[in-house]
């Protein structure tokens, strides 16, 4: 019969939710919690890496990291990430989901732990340990992108798949409080043992000898929920829609959910074999014909999410001081910096992104993946709009909090938007073979993005003038044009969105065709085999 799936798939699509659902989110979300603790930690410990490397005896300001430095430090994970999401996308179809998954967490903190033990004193000898194992940190974090979400939405059931696998991904707005919460309480810890005076008081005592402690661990710290979950994930069985679908083999798919449903399902073989026969490569035409819009689609709505989403960290520290959250740096020492950098981004991660990531969990399967992207990209757009055309006004110190409103507000609805939904669909809409490797290219197209918004427009951002742009970089088209730009961008990402089918309410096999014609392709092997039907005349 046509469209009929696999019992094992069946059942997994009409169970009910379960404990096991939530065991495997919060199994899968600890390699995003890892991930976001990683991406917020590094931020906190920058302009301390500048103080304690790079100081200038003599100069009014503390010491910062210079231009390719900070590239540097900031954006060798971005590549490892990339490099990862490409390598184990494509490994978790060759070698099964389970087999690769234990090795990306186990990666993650070995880099998490490595990277906090960064070897020597001197500037060039810290800076070069530290992007390697970052590199390396960021392999294994890309590895659990396609990973986690392919795992988590052959798991879950039909009628609430979207929001298992945007709960995955919210997991990272956990992992960005307990990076803020960790590096305040421990900087305060620190000032009240290690007091020192102020930048302008004293140059050299500002930044205490053991500061060079403080920053190792706030990012050694990050390995541990990832390693508390090690066992578990080792623990869980391979997805049967992989063991049935590309491994082939139904009677250990039937065996394994039988034990996970607590229920007796048949294993159908000559099902499995069916489907089988129905295989086309990724690169054929086959596949270009099903999928190539819809690959298309996922890697440009991602690509483009991401250049206009990590751009937005470049305007933190101008509202931060804006609104006095984080005075001059001069006028504090290295520990009270982090202190105040630390609590700043929580509250803005507490007010506007946690929030966005949980809507999208809450609404997802009700509005549906394609109408939250849509939403997400307008608001963005008219945001970023609003921020850009009447910039002057913006800037000035009266209108400040409007500003930070609007700003925030961005963050909001790229979190309840494609922020997350580019993360869901991609898991959603391939074939079995290629899931993970599919969803691995959507989010490497992603990370390419965020290393454009990172970095190009660092650049791009500075100030026409190039007296004016900051020490180390040239002159740019200023912040309200970049943020036109912005804006353009996020129109595009609107635009790439109608490549996106809407996968609600609908069985993996119902999106990605492997159950289709069925009936047509039996009698058609009858035939072959000369089991014709003749009618009566």
């Amino acid at each position: 019969m046509a469209n009929d799936n696999l019992q094992v798939l069946n059942a997994l699509d009409v169970a009910k939710t379960q404990c096991y659902h939530f065991t495997a989110i919060i199994i899968a979300g600890m390699g995003f919690f890892t991930d976001a603790y990683d991406l917020f930690c590094i931020s906190l410990v920058t302009k301390l890496l500048g103080r304690i490397y790079y100081h200038v005896d003599g100069s009014e300001k503390p010491g910062s990291l210079p231009p390719n430095v900070s590239a540097a430090v900031n954006g060798v994970a971005f590549c490892g990430t990339l490099a990862g999401q490409l390598f184990f996308g494509w490994l978790g179809d060759k070698l099964g989901r389970k087999k690769v998954y234990g090795m990306t967490l186990m990666m993650m903190v070995i880099a998490s732990v490595a990277s906090g033990l960064s070897l020597g004193h001197t500037s060039g000898s810290v800076i070069t340990t530290l992007c390697f194992f970052r590199f390396w940190l960021g392999f294994g974090i890309g590895g659990d992108y396609p990973l986690s979400a392919t795992i988590m939405s052959e798991y879950s059931n039909k009628k609430t798949r979207g929001a298992f696998i945007a709960a995955v991904f919210a997991m990272q707005g956990f992992g960005i409080l307990a990076g803020g919460v960790f590096a305040i309480i421990i900087s305060a810890a620190f000032q009240s043992w290690f007091s020192s005076p102020s930048y302008e008081v004293d140059p050299i005592g500002s930044t205490i000898p053991q500061a060079d402690f403080l920053w190792r661990i706030i990012l050694m710290v990050g390995a541990l929920p990832a390693a508390l979950t090690y066992y578990w994930r080792m623990k869980m069985p391979e997805t049967a829609r992989y063991t049935a679908l590309v491994a082939k083999d139904a009677k250990q798919a039937a065996s394994d959910m039988a034990k996970v449903l607590q229920c007796e399902i048949s294993a159908e073989p000559q099902k499995v074999e069916r489907i089988a026969k129905k295989s086309f490569g990724l690169f054929s035409s086959e596949f270009l014909k099903r999928h190539g819009l819809h690959l298309l689609g996922t890697t440009s709505t991602w690509f483009l999410l991401d250049i206009a989403f990590y751009s937005q960290n470049l305007f933190q520290k101008d509202i931060f001081s804006a609104v006095g959250w984080i005075p001059s740096a001069k006028t504090m020492n290295a520990v009270e910096e982090v202190y105040r950098i630390a609590r700043a981004q929580t509250i803005i991660a507490l007010c506007s992104t946690v929030p966005g990531y949980w809507f999208t969990v809450a609404l997802i399967d009700r509005l549906g993946r394609f109408k939250i992207q849509m939403m997400g990209f307008f608001m963005m757009t008219v945001l970023m709009f609003a921020l850009a055309i009447p910039y002057e006004h913006w800037s000035h110190p009266d209108h400040r909090i409007g500003f930070v409103v609007l700003y925030s507000l961005t963050f909001f609805f790229a979190n309840f938007g494609p922020n997350a939904t580019t993360f869901v669909v991609p898991a959603e809409i391939f074939p079995a073979r290629f899931r993970s490797t599919c969803h691995g290219m959507s989010a490497a197209s992603g990370k390419l993005g965020a290393i454009v918004g990172a970095f190009g427009f660092l650049y791009l951002a500075q100030n026409k003038d190039k007296a004016k742009a900051d020490a180390g970089y040239p002159a740019g088209i200023g912040v309200k044009n970049s943020l036109l730009v912005l804006g353009v961008v996020n129109v595009l990402g609107l635009l790439f969105t109608f490549l996106v089918p809407e996968s609600k309410g609908k069985s993996l096999e119902e999106m990605s065709g492997e159950n289709e014609d069925d009936t047509e392709e039996t009698e058609a092997e009858q035939q072959a085999a000369g089991y014709t039907r003749t009618v009566p005349v």
